[in-house]
């Protein structure tokens, strides 16, 4: 389904938003078109705040993200509130404070409640600016921003805005703050069945000094050395993340790859026996948790996108399998362990990407309060999708009402 051009170029239109957006660029369309509309009724009206958003939106989708947050940056000027409405009635308002940022910035709360009784109204602030005293009126209030050094600012401002809400807080900031992968990794250490390598923000001289062989990785990493992961800090979705098997091939790296730090683990072979990679992400809420989805891969690097899922009907056979029996298999198996994460991660909503090594344990890759999940892979390839989706859907609803309570 197609967007009416007409009725998004109108002055003052309703939010399009994130997930309407998003699923039609994840069938397929073309979002030029859109982008041009948006773009041309940001220039004939230069305060409508929507057809920024709007129009910085399709940026993101389109690859063009530097330009995107600086739509973004405007539409947040002209108007920090945005509302969408409900699409039945009887339902709550939710609260969302936002921070500026790309679509992973933040925890992706359209996809949760879309289509729902749920009406967000969503607040982006900045670090470097004052906080309202004065908000949308709501039943939940959920902080959804995400956790990198550029946030981590704006979460300890939220930390005291929030201290004293006088409405229910899903997600406390103090408890996001917590949540990079050096600060998962010290959470989560000594946890019985969970394999999370230590993971070590390191900057280029000590990096350096590996690679020219000065100093050995093992001083680096306490829990073994080569090969090792390699990424910049405040990277995601793979991006200049590597598998790095000699300090030869560091240097090489890191003549490539800009970055005044990086995170640094060890790598971990989670091949099952057939020699391929499988990975879970995971919906833990209130301690229970939800398959999103599973993917399967030659790769150790494992996006889903990237993994051959639609070309395999063996691969989405098994991931059929892995749903259908998730509950009374992974989630027993793996019980202790992930009420032990829900624990110490103290975050009602978050989410988990993970495997399953040969000898039974949790490795956890990212444990996250931004990751997508969603609804939007076709119907026909994917029939057992949605049923587990409204499965995390329906959980997340049900945290928002015993909020409320």
């Amino acid at each position: 389904m197609t967007f009416d051009v007409q009725l998004i170029g109108a002055h003052n239109a309703p939010l399009i938003g994130v997930a309407p957006l998003m699923r039609r660029a994840f069938a397929g369309e073309d979002l030029a078109p859109v982008g041009q509309v948006l773009l041309e009724r940001a220039q004939a009206y230069p305060n409508d705040a929507h057809a920024y958003m709007d129009f910085s939106t399709v940026l993101q989708l389109t690859g063009n993200r530097e330009d995107a947050l600086a739509v973004q940056a405007e539409a947040i000027m002209l108007q920090p509130h945005y509302t969408i409405p409900a699409r039945r009635d009887g339902g709550l308002t939710l609260l969302v404070l936002m921070g500026p940022g790309d679509l992973m910035s933040n925890t992706p709360v359209e996809f949760l409640v879309e289509n729902s009784d749920v009406t967000l109204e969503l607040l982006y602030l900045r670090a470097d600016e004052d906080f309202p005293d004065d908000v949308p009126g709501h039943d939940v209030m959920l902080v959804a921003v995400a956790e990198s050094e550029a946030n981590q600012v704006l979460l300890k401002r939220l930390t005291e805005y929030t201290s004293e809400w006088p409405r229910p807080v899903i997600n406390r900031p103090e408890q996001i703050r917590s949540l990079s992968r050096d600060g998962v990794c010290a959470a989560l250490r000594g946890v019985q069945g969970v394999e999370m390598p230590v993971s070590v923000r390191t900057g280029l001289g000590a990096l350096n000094a590996i690679a020219s062989g000065a100093l050995p990785i093992e001083t680096l990493l306490p829990d073994g050395g080569f090969p090792i992961i390699v990424r910049p800090l405040g990277s995601h979705a793979g991006t200049n993340l590597q598998k790095i098997d000699t300090p030869a091939a560091l240097g090489t790296y890191l003549k490539e790859v800009e970055g005044p730090q990086f995170y640094v683990s060890r790598f971990v072979d989670y091949r099952s026996e057939d020699k391929l990679f499988r990975k879970y992400r995971v919906a833990l809420i209130e301690g229970k948790p939800f398959i999103c989805h599973y993917a399967i891969s030659q790769n150790w690097m494992i996006h889903y996108l990237n993994a051959g899922m639609t070309e395999s009907a063996d691969k989405r056979a098994e991931e059929a399998a892995a749903m259908a029996s998730f509950d009374a298999d992974f989630a027993q198996r793996h019980h202790a362990a992930l009420q032990a994460i829900d624990q110490r991660m103290g975050l009602p909503y978050l989410g988990i990407d993970c495997a399953e090594m040969p000898n039974g344990d949790l490795l956890i890759f990212e444990v996250d309060n931004a990751m997508i999940v969603h609804a939007m892979d076709p119907e026909q390839m994917f029939p057992y999708k949605l049923p587990a989706m409204q499965k995390v859907f329906g959980a997340f609803r049900e945290l928002l009402e015993r909020s409320r309570a």
